[in-house]
């Protein structure tokens, strides 16, 4: 089994066979990280699997009677227990689409759509990149973005 390490902006990666396992460092944006992350291994689709804490997340729930995300940020020491989720393309840039499981002191969860969040502690995560292009367009009568497989 060969492999390869990688350092970016605020990560480190290790690459193994067609999958990376990718750490951030403290106190970075994790949003901005991986995608500097995806950008610098020119990865245009695949499955993002993480966890580790965050000392700040701001989450998102779409509301579809508005067609718009409703935003609210959480400050405080949280476990992240699950960050899923994909690598597109939109508008001609790097596209990810994350939602996240969060574990608070008191034992109880939030979850939603990750907008950002502030690593407090680790974060560790899994690429696992296709080897294809995925383009994502707003579908403007759902109000969300959906796979265009004609592009």
């Amino acid at each position: 089994m060969e492999f390869q390490n990688y350092k970016g902006n605020h990560w480190t990666a290790r690459k193994v066979d067609h999958t990376y396992i990718v750490s951030l460092q403290n106190e970075c944006g994790i949003v901005e990280a991986l995608t500097d992350f995806v950008t610098s291994q020119h990865i245009e689709a695949g499955q993002i699997t993480g966890i580790g804490a965050v000392s700040e997340a701001t989450l998102r729930f779409f509301n579809p009677a508005t067609k718009k995300y409703v935003d609210k940020t959480f400050n405080e020491q949280m476990e992240v227990t699950n960050i899923s989720g994909n690598v597109s393309e939109m508008d001609g840039k790097p596209l990810l689409h994350l939602h996240i499981t969060l574990g608070r002191q008191d034992y109880t969860a939030l979850a939603g759509h990750l907008l950002d969040a502030k690593i407090r502690g680790a974060g560790e995560f899994i690429f696992y990149p296709l080897p294809t292009k995925v383009i994502k367009v707003k579908n403007e009568e759902v109000g969300i973005n959906f796979y265009d497989f004609e592009k």
